[in-house]
């Protein structure tokens, strides 16, 4: 009975964490994290350490993501159109895929309150960033888009390094650096980041498995979860004021960030 409890309770949190992450078109980690290390403590069902929050939460960030970059897949079929621009992928995926298994890895050397300390600079950097106004440009025309790479490698590195640690994608990082650092049109940092952060998501699991600290029961009813959630997030946010919940959600991370800054401090 306290394994069904503890299935229905992480099926619970993978769906409320990939719901918003499709409604808002975020990881989804940055709220998961602070969802699996409080909730199932406080209702009794499990004990997670960080080292295992973070697990749970880059297997649900792999398959979030899978199932945005398919989903985008089958709308570009229909519309055939992309806004997927490959040479920012190959760049910052391949230098994102390579920081986030260092990060994975190195998870499994690092204490809990120090995984702690990074999701609580992610969680700040996070409310900053989506307070933040969209400054990406709106032309779509892949041939006139230009970046510079080096910025686009080195940031895409230290991204997926802090993201493996934690177990998250790093979209609400990696989208505004390519906005406001790079000057890529909005529709493409969209498209390319969801193919990004799956690849981010590849070397954050390789790196966890590795590491090891995967609870296999909870992580499976989590991924359930989010695979259930995240469709339903993405048709609603058409038909909702998205920036109402967006601010709650700040509030939320804010919250939730004092309280890991309590903690630690």
């Amino acid at each position: 009975m306290e394994l069904l409890f503890l299935g229905l309770v992480m099926l619970v949190l993978g769906l409320i964490g990939s719901f918003f992450s499709g409604l808002l078109g975020i990881g989804g980690a940055i709220i998961n994290y602070p969802l699996l290390l409080f909730v199932p403590s406080i209702l009794g069902v499990a004990d997670f350490s960080a080292q295992e929050v973070s697990a749970i939460s880059m297997f649900q960030v792999f398959f979030a993501s899978l199932a945005g970059v398919l989903s985008y897949k089958k709308k570009n079929r229909l519309s055939n159109g992309s806004f997927i621009h490959k040479s920012l992928v190959i760049y910052m995926g391949a230098s994102i895929l390579i920081g986030s298994i260092v990060g994975g890895v190195s998870s499994k050397y690092l204490s809990g309150d120090t995984i702690n300390l990074v999701y609580g600079i992610l969680a700040i950097i996070a409310v900053v960033l989506m307070l933040l106004p969209s400054k990406g440009r709106h032309d779509t025309n892949q041939d006139e888009i230009h970046f510079n790479k080096a910025i686009a490698v080195v940031s895409a590195f230290l991204v997926g390094i802090v993201s493996g640690i934690v177990g998250a994608g790093g979209a609400f990082i990696l989208i505004p650096i390519m906005l406001t650092l790079l000057k890529i049109p909005t529709r493409v940092t969209i498209a390319s980041s969801l193919a990004i952060v799956f690849i981010s998501a590849i070397g954050g699991v390789l790196g966890k498995i590795t590491a090891g600290h995967i609870p296999l029961f909870p992580t499976l009813f989590t991924v359930i979860g989010s695979v259930i959630g995240a469709p339903i997030g993405s048709r609603i946010s058409s038909k909702i004021n998205v920036k109402v919940l967006r601010y709650g959600l700040v509030v939320l991370i804010a919250m939730t960030a004092i309280k890991i800054w309590t903690s630690i401090l």
